[in-house]
């Protein structure tokens, strides 16, 4: 099936009835899994699927149908579903102007052309350079993850834009046992790419240090509790800006009345040091496109700067409602969803001090080298996160690991409270869910210092 039918009879048909947008997605994916668990080829999945979601939006409501069947006579059929009660006249349909992505991906080996056995074997020499590293290593899994995705979206406002995204992943889990304890380290690396990913990042690497990780653990003395400074190091990744400021600055949220950053645009919400960005334009990396899932073209957007709230993450549909441009964040995990607002590469800009100086001056508290996993409640900005890998800092200097450490605090006051922005940058992936549905993110930050907030410790 080709994805360049013409589908201006489907986009009439929805505004048959009045509208302000009617809209096409049509999309051609594969993807591949591959699973290596304790030196055992697990999975080998792969798929292809196409489809087409067709939207109204009316009166700033949505209406949503999808189908795969990609022939003009079906999509018509799937426009009239629907298409508004014929109370109004229909819709006004745009002509279609050539629209500039915020990025063309340069994939250098596209995995389509690689045979799966490469690929298993890939997975499979990480899994051994994880079990290697020590015997107290007793579980190793490995995922290799692939998509090929080819997109296009035609709407009523004059877009046609087409984009063409290839991910591909590599995460590590290890187990490591000695006696009663039991410690994981966990490692992925991946982006908008082909396989020369693991050119200059080889998934042994990633795998020696998830292992790594899991026996250091196991020497780990448990975490001291109370109110103290905490440095997170640039390694450990954006996931607390992720997770208790950026959820909070997705548009939608804003305006269900869920977000602590409701009505505080302009007004001071982090530390003069703190500026925070959304980029979906960044090259090879995990949240980057072309275009978002809207055919928005994807760029730089300053959410935070020094300290001031500029603005907030915007879909389409948000955007009409206040009165805002869309940001190129309207995402969609396929053509069964309707997108919405949602982050792509998230990240605290680099300041300007020192990471090592952060830490010298610094006469007593903890250093999260890996975040965990954590709930935030977006309406107020409360949080816990988990502390992956952690130590103590002693007199200005790195000491021993510790283990059980969890951050308790509040997001605005913690971005207020910042002290200390050293002038690096880590990244972190993932995959967001959201409302149902998994996007590909990337979040960052330098090092960083919060002079003083609750670490939970357990036993153990």
């Amino acid at each position: 099936m080709s994805l360049e039918l013409d589908v201006t009879p489907a986009l009439e048909a929805a505004l048959g009835g009045g509208g302000e947008m009617a809209e096409a997605f049509l999309e051609d994916s594969s993807s591949l899994m591959v699973v290596i668990d304790n030196a055992k080829v697990e999975k080998v999945l792969g798929g292809q699927d196409l489809g087409v979601g067709l939207r109204l939006i009316k009166d700033l409501r949505t209406s949503y149908a999808f189908g795969n069947q990609l022939r003009a006579q079906a999509l018509v059929a799937l426009a009239s579903d629907i298409a508004a009660e014929r109370d109004a006249a229909p819709g006004r349909l745009h002509s279609f102007a050539p629209i500039a992505p915020g990025l063309a991906p340069a994939i250098v080996k596209p995995p389509i052309g690689v045979e799966t056995a490469r690929k298993v074997e890939m997975a499979r020499a990480a899994e051994a350079a994880a079990r290697a590293v020590d015997n107290r290593v007793r579980q190793v899994r490995v995922i290799y993850l692939e998509r090929t995705q080819r997109v296009r979206v035609v709407n009523s406002l004059g877009v046609d834009a087409r984009d063409e995204r290839t991910q591909v992943l590599m995460a590590i889990h290890c187990v490591a046992a000695e006696g009663a304890v039991l410690q994981t380290g966990y490692e992925s690396i991946g982006g908008l790419c082909g396989l020369e990913l693991f050119d200059d990042q080889p998934p042994e690497q990633a795998a020696l240090r998830a292992a790594r990780q899991a026996v250091m653990m196991l020497a780990a003395q448990p975490a001291p509790g109370g109110s103290m400074a905490v440095v997170l190091h640039s390694a450990a990744g954006g996931t607390m800006i992720h997770e208790a400021v950026g959820h909070g600055l997705e548009a939608d949220i804003v305006l269900e009345g869920m977000s602590v950053y409701k009505d505080q645009v302009g007004r001071q919400v982090a530390s003069p040091l703190i500026t925070v960005i959304d980029d979906g334009s960044l090259a090879g990396k995990r949240g980057s496109a072309g275009f978002d899932d809207e055919g928005v073209p994807t760029g730089r957007n300053v959410l935070i700067a020094g300290g001031v709230l500029k603005g907030y993450l915007h879909d389409r549909l948000s955007a009409m409602k206040m009165n805002a441009r869309p940001t190129g964040n309207g995402r969609r995990e396929n053509y069964r969803q309707r997108p919405i607002p949602r982050m792509t590469n998230t990240f605290i800009a680099p300041g300007h001090d020192d990471p090592e100086a952060i830490i010298a001056d610094t006469p007593h508290g903890l250093l999260v080298k890996k975040m965990g996993g954590g709930q935030v409640n977006t309406t107020n900005g409360d949080f816990v996160f988990e502390v992956a890998e952690g130590y103590l800092i002693e007199n200005g200097r790195v000491g021993r690991p510790v283990r059980g450490a969890t951050l308790t605090g509040n997001g605005p006051k913690v971005l207020m409270d910042i002290d200390r922005v050293a002038n690096d940058l880590g990244f972190g992936i993932g995959t967001c869910g959201k409302e149902g549905q998994g996007s590909p993110v990337a979040d960052a930050q330098p090092t960083l210092r919060i002079p003083s907030i609750v670490v939970g410790g357990r036993q153990g």
